[in-house]
């Protein structure tokens, strides 16, 4: 089967930034996340290929030029060959093949020293947990501490993630007597094959408990709103996504999942932003335009005095330091446009003074 295009996995163009093409990334990789429900482990791992490539500057000159066979990858599955090419040989020394097949990786795993446990209690954790949050033009500029009310499965307050009834003890587990592991017999096409895999009674522990809990039922866990105080940095984008590790879904025996904050940013009314600018505009009249004026401008920081010298033309900017957005120890600028706005509607005596003016300009052309 072949692979396809790295940007059509991503869903960008060829002429995508570095930005377009991280933040398409870390969308999909969120999405389909193998450790959250509804997640895909194929299509997650697709899309990090995807970017361990387009991410590399030099990888992704090569993609572009010769494809997936510039980047260590035909891009056809094909028919012949050794399917094991590139491994550098069989001595059985960290060999690790990932079928993604739900079997088959487990087994070769096993004969190359990978073993079928490790995996399985390595993918033990608790449900990455998604959310996100609003916040005013001001907070994202300068950050902010939130607190987050989130509903989701925690540690058991009763048990604290034991599973037993407080003061009652654990036994040994009947199904796999105490070893975590029961034996079970697969048919692949190698023939009959034996493998180890983890006691599901007992979640490879090896123990149960003598008497579950009474009040999360032996989950360990139990459903309750909690509240997790997020620090915004300065500076954050609109669209930027917060990851909190082991901030999620509590898991008995396991590690807690991950908290994905995505960060929304309200529209000002008056500014707008791009990258550590902020942009702004100013209204003066023609008069002003011409003799020069000192105005009042808002920013982030208050009210700030700025002159506007004599001629200044309609859409002139002008660059107020360091009031824009921090970057770390750095901070942006803030952009005025100046707008001249023309007259529609003028007096008698007006018109007779742009009259006088008009004569004097035409005067001074043939004097």
């Amino acid at each position: 089967m072949s692979k396809r295009d790295y940007y059509e996995v991503l869903g960008v163009t060829k002429a995508a930034s570095a930005d377009e093409i991280k933040k398409a990334f870390r969308k999909l990789a969120v999405q389909y996340h193998p450790d959250k429900q509804g997640g895909d482990e194929d299509k997650f791992k697709e899309v990090n290929e995807a970017y361990e490539v387009l991410k590399d500057q030099q990888k992704r000159q090569r993609y572009d030029q010769f494809g997936h066979a510039g980047v260590g990858g035909a891009s056809g599955g094909g028919g012949g060959g050794n399917p094991f090419e590139g491994f550098g040989g069989f001595d059985g020394q960290n060999v690790h093949f990932d079928f993604g097949d739900g079997g088959l990786g487990d087994i070769f795993g096993q004969f190359f020293g990978g073993g079928g446990q490790g995996r399985s209690q390595q993918a033990r954790r608790g449900n990455d947990v998604e959310t996100s949050v609003t916040l005013d033009f001001e907070e994202a500029v300068f950050g902010v501490e939130k607190t987050l009310k989130l509903d989701m499965q925690d540690e058991c307050s009763h048990c604290h993630g034991e599973r037993a009834e407080p003061g009652t003890g654990m036994k040994t587990c009947e199904t796999c007597k105490g070893s975590g592991q029961i034996s079970k017999v697969m048919n692949t096409m190698f023939g009959q094959i034996q493998q180890s895999v983890v006691c599901q009674a007992c979640e490879g522990r090896g123990r149960i408990p003598e008497q579950i809990c009474t009040v999360c039922k032996g989950r360990g866990t139990e459903r309750r709103t909690q509240d997790i105080k997020l620090k915004i940095p300065a500076g954050i984008d609109d669209g930027a996504t917060v990851r909190l590790r082991e901030r999620g879904e509590a898991i008995a025996g396991g590690a807690r999942g991950d908290l994905y904050v995505h960060i929304r940013v309200k529209a000002h009314k008056k500014f707008t932003r791009e990258g550590d600018l902020i942009l702004s505009e100013e209204h003066i009249d023609m008069v002003e335009a011409a003799l020069g004026v000192e105005i009042d401008v808002e920013t982030v920081d208050g009210t700030v005095r700025m002159k506007v010298p004599a001629g200044t033309q309609s859409g002139t900017d002008f660059k107020l330091s360091a009031h824009g957005v921090p970057r770390g120890a750095h901070r942006g600028a803030h952009i005025v446009s100046i707008i001249v706005d023309t007259p529609v509607k003028l007096n008698k005596k007006q018109k007779e003074l742009l009259e006088q003016f008009k004569s004097s300009k035409k005067r001074s052309l043939f004097s």
